[in-house]
């Protein structure tokens, strides 16, 4: 797929009666997604850890687009307990899901940070999270129509490494080397996700996204010290708005011409910025051994197993 040259969100096509779920949404590229769903009919389903937050965002885009079909769910992706939670829920009122967007995430935080269940909490909520919300979420998606999966990544899983002997930080601790785990732990699940689907006859299709570098709260919230400085701060000027950050994942969750596995990110310089193409995924994302051992730890660590089925 070529650079896809002026393509925006008014280029989305008509989403009426389509069902869609998009994690972190009350804030940053979660927000600006959910915004153009909106507009062009979806019926969005805002999935956030303060539910407070989701109330007062949906106020505001219901002010901005009269008659949007906004629903907000409380998830916290970092508790398993809170992710069956939300599938309970949203399975007892809804029985299909045209959509599900991988969005939400954390940057470079302190270790002290852990989930309930005790993993660091960037992988927990980054990787572990959405890999239990999609496990619980796909037969809703085998249910509909022209069923996709984005999963939200980063240029950065391309200098990551997974650390399968100390996945948590135990031992030893980098705020952003974990941060890039955690990233390219979403690539290996995007990509196992695609491989498993496609070898079952699946019809969902699993995509990967990134936003290029995007002025959102994830460079202030929790980072600290020169990480904060960097990326919070001082490279500030140099990103793009989270409008056109949501890009690549509007395009992954709506043009027609896509495929399972394709990674969408910016054509711009660096892949900072610009309209949507297909970008590189890096060979270890794609690697089969790790993508095996990834996703065996998922399932150990979430106690979710997926059951695909054929559906094309």
């Amino acid at each position: 797929m070529s650079n896809q040259r002026g393509w925006t969100a008014e280029h989305i096509p008509d989403q009426s009666n389509r069902v869609t779920v998009v994690t972190g949404a009350n804030s940053g590229l979660g927000l600006a997604t959910t915004r153009a769903l909106a507009r062009k009919g979806a019926h969005v389903i805002l999935a956030v850890r303060d539910e407070a937050k989701g109330r007062a965002a949906a106020e505001r885009l219901t002010a901005e687009i009269p008659g949007a079909a906004l629903e907000v769910r409380r998830v916290d992706l970092a508790d398993l307990d809170s992710v069956r939670a939300f599938c309970d829920e949203l399975r007892a009122d809804h029985a299909r899901l045209n959509v599900l967007i991988n969005n939400a995430g954390l940057m470079a935080p302190p270790r002290r940070l852990l989930s309930p269940q005790g993993h660091e909490v960037q992988f927990a909520t980054n990787h572990l999270g959405h890999f239990a919300l999609t496990g619980l979420l796909l037969d809703l998606l085998e249910a509909a129509d022209d069923p996709r999966v984005v999963t939200v990544s980063s240029p950065n899983h391309r200098q990551a490494e997974l650390f399968f002997d100390d996945i948590n930080g135990d031992r030893k601790y980098a705020p952003m080397g974990h941060y890039n785990q955690s990233k390219l732990a979403n690539a290996v699940f995007g990509w196992q996700l695609h491989r498993r689907l496609t070898a079952a006859g699946s019809r969902v299709r699993s995509l990967l996204a990134h936003p290029g570098y995007t002025s959102t709260n994830l460079q202030t919230t929790s980072p600290a010290g020169m990480v904060k400085f960097l990326f919070g701060g001082m490279l500030l000027p140099l990103a793009q708005s989270p409008d056109q950050g949501a890009l690549p994942t509007l395009f992954a969750a709506t043009e027609q011409g896509v495929t399972g596995g394709q990674f969408i990110g910016p054509g711009g310089m660096a892949e900072l910025r610009g309209a949507p193409r297909t970008v590189e995924l890096a060979p270890r994302a794609a690697d089969a051994e790790s993508g095996r051992r990834l996703w065996d730890l998922s399932e150990e660590f979430t106690s979710v197993r997926y059951a695909f089925r054929a559906t094309g």
